[in-house]
Order: C-alpha cells, then sequence, then structure tokens
C-alpha cells in the first residue's frame, strides 16, 4: 500500500510499490517478484510495460483504445472487493488525518485487520 497526494498521477507510485514487494517463499524456493501484474488504463505506457517486462513480470495492462474495459473487468473485482473491505472501516472512508504517516498507520492497520479476518475464516 502507498499514500501518496490527491493531485499525484498513479503512473509515479507504479514502479516503486511493485519494487517494495517483499520476498514470497514458496516450496520451490523464494519468488523475488509477481508472476503478473493487472491494472486499468490509467496505467498505461509503453515505457511501463518495458520497464515491468525487464523484471520478468507479465503485464496486465489495458490498452488505451484497443482492448475494452470489460475484458479487464473479469479480475478488477478482486480489487474493488479488497477496496470495499478497507473502506469498510468508517476512519478511512474520509481521510480525516492531517498528517500521511497517520492515515497510512490506520490503513496499515485495516489491512492486517482484514487479513487476520479472512484467515482467521479459512482456518475455522
Amino acid at each position: 500500500m502507498a499514500v501518496s497526494a490527491a493531485n499525484t498521477h498513479d503512473i509515479r507510485l507504479f514502479k516503486p510499490l511493485i519494487e517494495a514487494i517483499p520476498p514470497i517463499r514458496s516450496r520451490r524456493g523464494p519468488r523475488r517478484r509477481p508472476a503478473k501484474v493487472r491494472a486499468d488504463k490509467g496505467y498505461e505506457s509503453a515505457e511501463l510495460r518495458r520497464w515491468l517486462r525487464r523484471r520478468g513480470i507479465v503485464p496486465r495492462i489495458a490498452r488505451k483504445g484497443i482492448e475494452s474495459k470489460e475484458h479487464l473487468g473479469r479480475h478488477r473485482w478482486k480489487i474493488e472487493r479488497t477496496l470495499s473491505w478497507l473502506f469498510g472501516y468508517r476512519r478511512l472512508t474520509v481521510r480525516y488525518e492531517r498528517h500521511g504517516d497517520l492515515f497510512t498507520a490506520f490503513l496499515t492497520l485495516a489491512a492486517a485487520l482484514t487479513c487476520y479476518k479472512k484467515l482467521a475464516k479459512i482456518t475455522t
């Protein structure tokens, strides 16, 4: 997760967000990066696609004027569902904090609580 100013373009934060993904352990050894990245048309740029491919990540980004938004919608519901889980915490719906670090702390806490609730359902 990352928090930025409201008028910052999403592409500026995309690279640091991808690079900040921690290594994931699996049975076959540590995986250093995600296999695919899905994004909407707001992230579409040729330079960003090249950057992802150089890192061995398959970009699943809808192209403007070529791909319809309905095609990407098959996977977008996962993102929308997760955002609705986070905004279920009323403190995050409207940003009341003046300082970004406080908002980030509440957002991290909400994400941890959401993950805990989903994992607790799986184990019970």
